[in-house]
């Protein structure tokens, strides 16, 4: 039997080399699960942002559009309720106050009234000494729509001169747009109707055809194209005197326009709004411009000095980099991005885990706006605005930025709650602006309460056909929201100053048609 040949033991360097060449391969598989490891951690941070994101998209679909987050009322309230536990404790318990029963309300004074007299029978009358009537019940009644031809009937006298007959016609009322079957109040009945209640100018052919009256929409859209010439200088003098006032707020919104020149007609085009003008005259201007780039506000700004107000978009800032225009930012913004970073938050919905670090910040902005309510329902003059905001609102200010420095850094940049933070610390300068003056505003709202209508209609239009349509529109949301804001009904105003309109020929009868101005002669009208 054949021996296997002689084998040598390995040497002690062979073993070292299998040692090491061991440890290498288990340092690589320790960087490979290292790195998986890490891959797995990005795609989870990825997980839960996205599972955030949609918690705050089904939110916002199917809840009410509220910022008020019931959930949170006790957090918000901790000072009232615990004010109120104190006093239960230590004050004895007293009897309610009989509280006032409900009712509804009269109807206005201002609605015009019919009598109808209810009338006792003569034998139930007999023998009275007297009789006399009381308001024994009020309906609200609404006079059904109808139309009607208003037909000019022209007095036209003969005069014999120099042996030839010279007839003399009276003079005509003079109408914006010349010879036209529309009146001037059907003009403004269309004009409410598709910019104030959103109606589509389909919608009102149909209305109108069933009473009688055949206009086609295309007919109602060249009306309104053509009318929008004869009123441009009445928006041009709202443009001056905005311009001339300290103080603008604006915002813009998205809108399409079908046959923009170079501009794709799905894509998105831009509908401006600004507010502005003294107190007591406010105006709201909106303009229509196919881009959002930063030259429209520049542009639309030209020649003003003062405080411009808006949310954080970069496109204001070419136009406030002029050291006649100082920009504040508007705290709705901050506080928005706070409150979606709570309805994504799951921990929300339980109190039982704490307050979170967006249930807190929302918390301190909240303590800002009480300030300001607190001021509004005592209609404090400016001079004592701005004295509570130095004296309250700013320490509260320094507690919040010290509170967003402090703990902005414990959550990931990218998440709800890390964008909020990095909002509300890149807009700082901007947000604590209104403080440095009685006359400004804690936050934006009220140039995005104008623009909301047009959101709206938007909704039912869907889009403008031409940019010549769009910057018609934005010229009847001026008038309609200018007027509103005044304390008019556009309706009057409109037919009111549309019958005017053809007699003013100078700067001053223009001037003598704004808002403001025709105040008292459209509510005397209104009144009747």
């Amino acid at each position: 039997m054949l021996k296997p040949p002689f084998q040598s033991p390995k040497r002690p360097c062979d073993f070292e080399k299998l040692l090491s060449e061991k440890e290498t391969l288990i340092e690589q598989k320790d960087d490979i699960i290292e790195k998986k490891s890490q891959v797995i951690e990005v795609q989870q941070k990825r997980i839960n942002h996205l599972e955030e994101y949609l918690r705050l998209t089904r939110r916002k679909q199917f809840s009410p559009s509220s910022e008020v987050n019931k959930q949170q009322g006790e957090l918000f309230d901790e000072v009232e309720l615990t004010a109120s536990e104190t006093a239960a404790e230590t004050t004895p318990s007293k009897p309610a106050p009989a509280r006032k029963k409900g009712g509804r309300k009269g109807l206005s004074k201002n609605i015009p009234r019919e009598q109808i007299y209810i009338n006792l029978t003569d034998e139930e009358k007999a023998g009275a000494i007297d009789t006399f009537y009381v308001v024994a019940k009020e309906e609200l009644d609404k006079v059904p729509p109808r139309v009607r031809v208003l037909e000019y009937l022209q007095e036209k006298a003969v005069f014999k001169e120099g042996g030839k007959r010279v007839i003399k016609a009276a003079e005509m009322p003079r109408h914006p747009l010349g010879k036209t079957i529309a009146s001037t109040n059907l003009l403004a009945h269309i004009i409410i109707a598709k910019y104030m209640d959103a109606l589509p100018l389909y919608r009102q052919e149909r209305i109108l055809s069933r009473y009688g009256g055949q206009i086609s929409r295309a007919t109602m859209a060249g009306w309104l194209i053509r009318l929008a010439v004869p009123l441009q200088p009445l928006v041009n003098l709202l443009w001056d005197h905005q311009l001339g006032h300290h103080y603008i707020q604006m915002d813009e919104t998205r809108v399409q326009v079908l046959k923009q020149k170079g501009y794709l007609p799905t894509g998105n085009k831009y509908m401006w709004v600004s507010r502005g003008g003294p107190p007591g005259q406010p105006s709201i201007l909106f303009t229509y411009d196919p881009s959002r780039g930063k030259e429209v506000p520049a542009r639309l700004l030209e020649g003003f000095e003062g405080t411009l107000q808006s949310d954080g978009y970069s496109g204001y800032d070419l136009t406030c980099r002029s050291d006649k225009i100082t920009r504040i930012g508007c705290w709705d913004h901050a506080r928005r991005k706070f409150k979606d970073a709570q309805d994504a938050n799951p921990k929300t919905r339980n109190k039982a885990l704490g307050a979170t670090l967006s249930d807190q910040a929302i918390k301190k902005i909240r303590a800002l706006y009480a300030i300001e309510k607190s001021l509004k329902a005592q209609t404090a003059p400016p001079e004592e605005i701005y004295r509570v905001r130095q004296e309250k609102s700013k320490p509260l200010l320094i507690e919040l930025k010290q509170w967003a420095d402090e703990n902005r850094h414990k959550v990931p940049k990218d998440s709800l709650t890390g964008k909020a933070f990095t909002y509300l610390c890149n807009q700082w300068p901007t947000l604590i602006g209104y403080c440095e003056d009685g006359q400004l505003h804690i936050s934006n709202i009220l140039a995005e309460n104008a623009i909301r209508p047009f959101a709206i209609g938007r909704k039912n239009w869907l889009f403008a056909d031409t940019p010549k349509g769009a910057k018609a529109s934005a010229l009847y949301y001026s008038l309609i929201e200018t007027a509103k804001a005044n304390g008019l009904d556009p309706f009057d105003y409109l037919r009111t100053m549309l019958k005017q309109l053809p007699y003013a020929t100078t700067v001053e009868e223009m001037e003598a048609l704004l808002p403001w101005n025709m105040k008292k002669e459209c509510v005397e009208k209104q009144v009747r």
